[in-house]
């Protein structure tokens, strides 16, 4: 297979990570990278990296463990914490219909028709634009960011014989709340959408084209909230493990955020463009972070559509 000689090559190269586990699984991350570009080509699907991202975590991490067995408290509980994160954002993909063919996201099909559609020196670059921004952003570069934001994992590796402190204990519960609250999320836009799929399917009129009730009222994107503060989270046990503030294995929560604030605005773009009343529910709630206590916010509250 193809792959073989790739993972001799890796084995090949000499860098900080190598003969770690976290190392086996930036090779592991690779080449998965790899395997989703190829399956994107060869079904014109890009959304074979969606479906990855939920399970690679909890594989980087099940890789560490298996390197310490059950000897780490904090590595077990991370490990833990990855699978339990992986199972409801694989499970709410399955049931949307995100496994089955065809079933490409929306937003990457909207960028196809966009870059696809660029000139460059009145040259239309057509699917070889997209095919480019593929493989640099949406294969490598998504699945290189999921294994950053999966590193803190290494450095409670690298200090394993380190106790389980007051701060472990702040993520963890932390953590599982951020969990329950984007299930919540989750829910309640599934129960909007099938709801919504009713009324066209009976062909009724549809007041409300998109969610505003619920945890959706306090922020635009609840479950993208949690998300990005679920990672962030994450890190903290790299810092309770090593004591310090800040380290490389941070970085991969900073990307997440500037990934969220990009790929968001790209969502809203193109809720506006098919809701014109999205301006006002914009103009009325916070993208990210709710502010109850805004002036802005309960002026316009009341006029989302």
């Amino acid at each position: 297979m193809a792959f073989v000689p790739g993972w001799i090559a890796y084995a090949a190269i000499d860098h900080p990570l190598v003969g770690t586990p976290y190392g086996v699984a930036l090779g592991v991350c690779a080449a998965v990278a790899v395997l989703s570009w190829m399956a994107s080509m060869l079904t014109r699907d890009a959304s074979w990296v969606d479906r990855l991202w939920s399970i690679v975590p909890a594989l980087y991490c099940g890789i560490v463990l298996a390197d310490v067995g059950l000897g780490s408290t904090r590595i077990t509980v991370m490990t833990a914490l990855a699978c339990a994160w992986g199972a409801r954002l694989t499970f709410n993909l399955i049931r949307r219909g995100g496994w089955r063919r065809d079933s490409e996201d929306y937003r990457w099909s909207y960028l196809r028709e966009q870059i696809s559609q660029r000139r460059v020196l009145g040259w239309q670059i057509g699917e070889v634009g997209f095919q480019t921004f593929n493989v640099l952003f949406v294969s490598f570069g998504q699945m290189a960011l999921i294994w950053l934001f999966t590193s803190p994992v290494h450095q409670a590796w690298q200090h394993a014989d380190v106790p389980l402190g007051w701060l472990d204990y702040v993520a963890i519960v932390a953590f599982v709340v951020l969990l329950v609250l984007e299930t919540i999320a989750d829910q309640q836009v599934w129960r909007f959408q099938q709801n919504k799929a009713r009324l066209v399917a009976e062909g009724a009129e549809v007041e409300r084209p998109f969610l505003t009730e619920g945890l959706f009222r306090y922020c635009r994107h609840p479950n993208c909230t949690c998300e990005q503060a679920m990672w962030i989270v994450f890190y903290l046990f790299a810092i309770s493990a090593s004591g310090r503030l800040w380290h490389w294995t941070g970085l991969g929560w900073v990307i997440l955020l500037l990934l969220f604030a990009v790929s968001t605005r790209l969502t809203e773009q193109i809720s506006g463009e098919r809701y014109p009343a999205y301006s006002r529910y914009q103009a009325a709630v916070p993208m990210f972070v709710p502010n109850p206590l805004s002036p802005r916010r309960r002026r316009a509250q009341p006029v989302y559509l």
